[in-house]
């Protein structure tokens, strides 16, 4: 091994500690042992394998699924000086070689492959590559229950059997309780260690809005995008048409924005994306292929401007902006047309029932009337205890009444039943309703058949979606979807905990001019902050990499706050490693002492600014 954990972070990664979590991690698979982890997007999950990489000897492979996605992490971390190369089909024959034999003479200590390419080659590669570990990135894809699927990973599981000796990373931002378990079932992971982050990201603000007419929508979003002249964005429309739509209308209105999906050539997508991550384009409208593939730090707003299919689709595209922490805004807007649109899409796949019953959790997200975060959070099997106070329902409260007898009734009927019962099912023991299903398996007998006959069942679908999303129940969906009691709901049930619903009521519309979440930070508009963000660009340009792989935008805004004059302020900075102060040190300390007038102070005037800052 080399150097210890902390050393390594500092030196190529700019951090003086380590975020909530990862550090753990990193041991774990210093010590050989499998892991699964599931961390948010921009959580830091990347860095749970890089830094064991650069300890271990031999070349880290890990399996990504999007050729862009590997360019740009690459170029991130050749750019903060470590060894990493990528293998894919649009190389020559001789540069993959060349990199085959790098690994082989232990030149390089991340090797980024897809599963195809993995599958294909895995005789020469498995010869020329001496794996320290493997890492497979994006491990839901592998689960036929998780929202982004691919074939192709289910051959994945042979590997654990073929490098039997080395520890595997799996790691994730989007995975439900049964998508975990097929991970480890399906990769073969051996007793692994199962790390769950905290999937909150407080600084997304979370928006909803329900009903707008066309022409209402696109007032709003151009005002919105005109209050943010210098940000960008991310709009997600549900089909092709849309997007080029969508795109047609900002740019009448004066706007300039891309388009990015399946429709345009391979050479159109690559060129739409590298402008968006190159900071060329600050806008682009896309379909969810347009997912995966960004793996840039400072999209300030995230716009869905129509609903996404589930609830893990959606968290992990909101989770594409403020990935460098700062404040950003994601707004959904949300209609009954497309509520009809995606049912009929749900209904002609594979998993017809699955895939309807994960469109009415995100239908219920959009219709609800408590906080949306604890819902999203509950969606992942975490609760929340407090109002986030950061999005649109808990700036616009709604009534509430004490709920704990209703809440009693339905868990009552959950738990007589032996949790084997959906929702209809349940709905129905409630009102009394003896239906054949009722009569042919006895539930007419139990002791709360009939206790809730004074509600409609629209009201009781109302407030059992309100218990779903305060996380008092939850659905089995590989049970046919029964409804099971959670640890909060027994507490309510059986220790006398009170439960408070929302008073039901249709939403109310909201004015088009309303303003959206709150600015990214005020520092966005200082000077210095838009002469460092150009130099930046011009830096990224010159070299062919994105530009926060040059620095990250909280890097800039520390910068413009303190002003650093010499190497050694600059090294204080969030972000600034020792390979990055060399390359591109003294351009920024240039900058800096040309716009405040500074000159380079003393040795003891070097301030010592800030707290280490956690990455």
């Amino acid at each position: 091994m080399n150097s210890s954990p902390e050393a390594i972070l500092k030196k190529y990664f700019g951090y003086s500690s380590f975020r909530a979590g990862q550090e753990s991690v990193i041991q774990a698979v210093l010590t050989g042992r499998d892991v699964l982890l599931l961390m948010p997007t921009g959580g830091g999950k990347s860095l749970c394998y890089q830094i064991p990489a650069l300890m271990l000897k031999g070349t880290c492979i890990v399996i990504s699924p999007l050729i862009s996605l590997m360019k740009d992490q690459v170029d991130a971390l050749k750019a903060n000086g470590v060894a990493a190369a990528f293998l894919n089909s649009a190389q020559s024959q001789q540069q993959q070689q060349d990199i085959l034999e790098a690994c082989y003479r232990g030149q390089i200590a991340l090797l980024y492959v897809s599963p195809e390419k993995l599958m294909n080659d895995i005789t020469q590669i498995g010869r020329m590559v001496k794996p320290s570990m493997i890492a497979i990135d994006e491990a839901h894809c592998i689960s036929a229950w998780g929202h982004d699927f691919r074939p192709e990973y289910t051959q994945l599981g042979f590997l654990r059997e073929r490098f039997y000796d080395i520890p595997f990373i799996a790691l994730t931002a989007t995975a439900d309780k049964l998508t975990r378990s097929d991970i480890v079932r399906q990769l073969g992971l051996n007793d692994p260690r199962v790390f769950i982050s905290s999937f909150n990201r407080p600084n997304l603000s979370l928006d909803v809005r329900v009903g707008l007419k066309p022409s209402e929508r696109l007032k709003e979003i151009v005002s919105f995008i005109r209050s943010r002249p210098q940000e960008s964005g991310i709009i997600y429309c549900l089909s092709r048409n849309k997007c080029d739509e969508m795109a047609q209308l900002l740019r009448n209105n004066g706007i300039k924005a891309s388009c990015y999906h399946a429709g345009m050539s391979a050479h159109a997508r690559a060129a739409a994306q590298d402008d968006f991550i190159n900071d060329v384009t600050q806008i682009v409208c896309a379909t969810v292929a347009f997912g995966m593939g960004i793996d840039k730090s400072n999209v300030r707003w995230v716009i869905h401007n129509n609903m996404p299919k589930n609830m893990e689709g959606y968290y992990q595209e909101i989770g594409r902006a403020g990935r460098d922490g700062l404040p950003s805004s994601t707004i959904l807007y949300y209609s009954y047309a497309d509520m009809a649109m995606l049912s009929q899409f749900a209904s002609e796949g594979s998993q017809k029932e699955l895939n309807l019953e994960k469109l009415n959790r995100m239908q219920q997200y959009a219709e609800a009337d408590i906080c949306r975060r604890k819902i999203l959070l509950n969606y992942f099997s975490e609760n929340l205890q407090d109002d986030c106070g950061n999005c649109d329902v808990c700036r616009n409260p709604r009534e509430h009444f004490d709920g704990t007898i209703l809440v009693q009734k339905a868990l009552s009927a959950i738990a007589r039943s032996a949790g084997r019962e959906s929702m209809p099912v349940i709905i129905d023991i409630l009102r009394g309703y003896r239906s054949e299903y009722i009569l042919a398996h006895g539930l007419e007998r139990i002791k709360t058949f009939g206790v809730g006959s004074d509600m409609s069942a629209f009201q009781w679908q109302r407030y059992l979606v309100q218990m779903l999303n305060q996380g008092i129940i939850e659905i089995a969906y590989d049970q046919d979807f029964a409804l099971k009691i959670t640890p909060m709901g027994n507490e309510i049930l059986l220790r006398g905990k009170k439960a408070k619903l929302s008073v039901l009521k249709l939403p109310e519309k909201r004015s088009s001019g309303e303003q959206h979440g709150s600015p990214a930070t005020a520092n966005a508009t200082d000077q210095l902050f838009g002469d460092l963000r150009q130099l930046r660009l011009k830096l990224a340009m010159k070299s062919d990499i994105p530009a926060y792989a040059i620095f990250s935008d909280v890097s800039l805004h520390e910068m413009a706050r303190f002003k650093p004059v010499t190497e050694e302020a600059l090294l204080e900075i969030s972000g600034v490693g020792e390979f990055k102060l060399r390359k591109y040190g003294h351009h920024f300390i240039k900058l800096i002492r040309e716009k405040t007038g500074k000159g380079k102070p003393a040795a003891s005037a070097i301030p010592r600014f800030r707290k280490p800052r956690s990455f």
